[in-house]
């Protein structure tokens, strides 16, 4: 090496070193500000403890090559409860999730594929068909053992160690919360509906309590840390309906659904509005949903792979975007209502599997998400809509004025997913068709 190499050595190891000095200071700078200790920093333990939920545990459930493991975090308890799954693991996970997925595309359910370099997703090619049946014993399924084996070496072992138990279905008290938030391939797979279905005594997931995802600990933890009162002039609802947007097959259900919603709504004294098809343009719903606390959507949705903000919702006037909403100001944002296919669905592509776009309309500010891990049925889900909102409506508090209160919208999910399993059977078909349906955060 010559002089001059050595000298330029130097010089480039002495700037390496004085900027990392000067990012040092600028952190100690930083963290020097209340409110910012733990900048850049995983969040302490103490702080996520600090704002747990306290109508029920958040379930932490970690795949790895070496070994699969549960912690949850309670109120009022120090420390974490550690539950070992030593009959899980990542291989398994990761066989449920190419099983669950090539039945996913078998029933219509889910695209096998995107759209070439775009890296953009159609979430659905319609909102799905299927039939209205009577209860009745099915052979298995992939599917079924799928759900099954969640139960047994996953969902069951967690639920005995947290000592709930199978709900009397005719009691008037709602089953006790769950906050999931899986990792790895457990991300694409439906804990909430994990269980058995064959034979004459079923058992599963929604028989013991009301399940919800958080993308993060942190996402919860930042939701209950803020959680205040929403303006009353901005309290309510605004729907819209999409059903004929161009290049897109017609989704003829969203309309029914919204004009169902709006009834109620007016009936019940909430503040609503809808807009539908052409009358709204993209512009116009940014607007509304900053004039609305809650949101509910009825239209197609796209997820970009490689550019999670480019991830949008397709109006007949154009699309909008992630990227869009999250620039917004949504501070008494609450309910947003996503009645489109595989709004809740990652990529593995992703480094970050949680990202979607119910996760995104979390990020933007919404407190709470009901979304869908695939494609559902433009038959079923204005039943869906209706039985969730008629929950809410009729569990509204006294005084509640024409205002829209969204914090029981993980019970109403569960009450309107318990009201069509009692008009399905439990075959594959039906057990994908309710499936679907998620609620994440608080």
């Amino acid at each position: 090496m010559g002089l001059s190499e050595k000298i330029s050595l130097e010089i480039e190891t002495a700037a390496h070193l004085r900027l990392s000095n000067d990012w040092d200071r600028l952190l100690a700078r930083i963290r020097a500000m209340p409110g910012f200790e733990s900048f850049l920093r995983p969040s302490p333990c103490t702080a996520l403890l600090k704002y747990l939920p306290d109508s029920g545990p958040i379930v932490l459930i970690n795949v790895d090559e070496h070994r699969c493991d549960a912690l949850a975090l309670r109120v009022g308890h120090e420390n974490p409860l550690h539950i070992p799954l030593p009959n899980f693991s990542l291989k398994v996970a990761k066989d449920y999730h190419s099983r669950l997925t090539k039945r996913l595309v078998a029933h219509d359910l889910r695209a096998p594929g995107g759209s070439g370099d775009s890296g953009e997703i159609a979430l659905e090619p319609e909102r799905g068909g299927g039939l209205y049946g009577r209860k009745r014993v099915v052979d298995r399924s992939a599917t079924h053992e799928i759900l099954r084996g969640l139960w047994v070496c996953v969902v069951k072992p967690i639920l005995d160690c947290l000592n709930f138990e199978k709900v009397d279905p005719a009691s008037e008290m709602p089953p006790p919360r769950v906050w999931w938030c899986p990792t790895g391939p457990l991300m694409f797979l439906p804990i909430h509906a994990a269980g058995v279905y064959e034979g004459a005594e079923t058992e599963c997931t929604l028989d013991y309590v009301v399940s919800s995802y958080t993308p993060s600990l942190g996402a919860l933890a930042s939701r209950l840390a803020n959680n205040r009162p929403i303006d009353e002039g901005i309290s309510g609802i605004f729907l819209t309906s999409q059903p004929k947007a161009p290049g897109t097959v017609t989704i003829s259900g969203t309309t029914e659904e919204v004009n169902s919603i709006h009834a109620m709504g007016l009936a019940a004294g909430v503040r609503v509005s809808k807009l539908e098809g052409d009358s709204l343009t993209v512009d116009g719903c940014l607007q509304n949903m900053e004039e609305f606390s809650s949101l509910h959507l009825a239209c197609h949705a796209f997820q970009h792979a490689e550019d999670p903000l480019r991830s949008r919702f397709r109006f007949h006037n154009g699309f909008l975007e992630l990227d869009q909403i999250i620039q917004r100001n949504l501070k008494n944002a609450d309910l947003a209502f996503l009645s489109a296919c595989q709004t809740s669905a990652g990529h593995k592509s992703l480094s970050d599997e949680a990202v979607h776009l119910a996760a995104g309309m979390l990020a933007a500010g919404y407190r709470r998400v009901v979304a869908t891990m695939w494609t559902i049925s433009d038959r079923y889900a204005p039943a869906v809509a209706k039985d969730f909102y008629q929950y809410l409506w009729s569990h509204r508090k006294e005084g509640s004025g024409s205002g829209f209160d969204g914090s029981l919208s993980a019970q109403a999910l569960h009450h309107s997913l318990q009201q069509l399993r009692e008009r399905l059977d439990d075959s594959e078909q039906s057990l994908l068709t309710w499936a679907a349906y998620v609620h994440y955060c608080y």
